[in-house]
């Protein structure tokens, strides 16, 4: 069942791995290798609707959240995520997909009690004409490290106006749509979390993490509202952005995270250096990954579902040679992705120093490179 509501410090670590993966000495924390599995708790997902009175604005809110120990868990395919109305066309869609590309489903239970205990909240973001559920895998993780996690389906901007053909723009009134609809999830999520028996949020401002165009989304958020957000990460897109423009990375005085896919020849090799400019400019503790053979939807759950989500599976040119090369497997971009996010938001919202350390650690040598700015 599916509930409906309408409401209105800082370690500079950088590791040399060994052959055996592991790195940290005798003076200082291991990195935390759990985020790279799943944690402790089984999965819950709720949805919800909740409507912005201001703005008359209907928004659908998705929920993942430490589940209740002993809570049964089985594979929900991707497609019950979708509308009713779009279910069928995007069944098909999968269906088409790579095998080796659309996430088919995840592990967790739809609506089961709570974990009892009081859980950090993140919120997500998804990229351009993109669902709630972009990166499920990220945020399933995150839920099962014990968080919860707020993701909204920016009306007008979702996969489902796209195949209507009736798409809003990318540009910077949609910016300020989205931006807005950060706030409604929020509360949306406050209020269903609020205390009662078993599971409530953590009294820490929340976490940011988005994609693309929820990597600009969710920075813009956070400038306008600090200090009631506690750190933000973006996949594969700059936050200050000439694009978008809005955000100033300098006035974003708190900690950030940066995920370069190198192959993106959706924002090009002058996108990624635009994130890599962010970075070095950033004024608080910021960590920057860089992802080899990666392509802009290499850490998506939606990769190769449409012809425009194709760049991060199978084979490609490289943006940055124009030689013919293979994207890294799908499922190795996004379980970098939900490695990283997890360990960011576990070191900036629970101050974890293994999970700080794991953030300069460059796992797996060889695909990722990652960088701390020392602050």
């Amino acid at each position: 069942m599916r509930c409906n509501v309408v409401p209105a410090a800082s370690v500079h670590a950088v590791c040399v791995l060994l052959a055996l993966g592991a790195c940290g000495g005798d003076d200082g924390p291991a990195p935390d290798l759990s985020v790279e599995a799943d944690g402790a708790h089984p999965v819950g997902v709720a949805e919800l609707t909740t409507v912005d009175a201001s703005r008359q604005r209907m928004l659908l809110v998705q929920l993942w959240y430490p589940a209740a120990a002993g809570t049964a868990q089985g594979e929900l395919p991707i497609t019950d995520f979708a509308d009713a109305t779009h279910r069928a066309a995007f069944a098909d869609l999968v269906a088409a997909a790579p095998p080796t590309c659309t996430t088919r489903g995840v592990e967790a239970a739809w609506d089961p009690a709570g974990a009892a205990g009081a859980f950090p909240l993140v919120v997500f973001s998804h990229c351009h004409e993109c669902t709630r559920f972009s990166s499920m895998t990220i945020a399933r993780r995150l839920a099962s490290h014990g968080f919860v996690v707020a993701t909204v389906d920016h009306t007008g901007n979702t996969l489902w106006d796209q195949l209507d053909m009736a798409g809003l723009p990318l540009d910077g009134t949609t910016l300020e749509t989205r931006v807005l609809d950060l706030g409604v999830a929020i509360s949306a999520a406050r209020d269903v979390m609020a205390p009662a028996a078993g599971l409530t949020l953590a009294d820490v401002p929340p976490g940011l993490f988005g994609h693309s165009f929820g990597s600009v989304t969710t920075a813009l958020f956070a400038q306008r509202n600090e200090p009631q957000v506690s750190s933000v990460f973006g996949l594969a897109a700059p936050m200050q952005n000439p694009l978008l423009p809005g955000v100033d990375i300098q006035d974003l005085d708190l900690p950030l995270g940066f995920l370069v896919a190198r192959e993106d020849n959706s924002i090009s090799e002058l996108g990624n250096e635009l994130i890599r400019g962010n970075f070095a400019r950033a004024v608080a503790p910021a960590w920057k990954i860089e992802v080899d053979d990666a392509g802009h939807w290499s850490v998506s759950d939606l990769v190769g579902v449409v012809p425009g989500f194709a760049p991060g599976c199978g084979d490609g040119t490289r943006q940055t040679d124009g030689q013919p090369f293979t994207y890294l497997p799908a499922d190795t971009g996004r379980d970098i992705a939900a490695a990283y996010v997890t360990a960011f938001f576990k070191a900036t919202l629970l101050e974890d120093a293994g999970a700080r350390v794991y953030l300069a650690s460059g796992r797996p040598s060889g695909t990722v490179s990652a960088e701390h700015n020392g602050l």
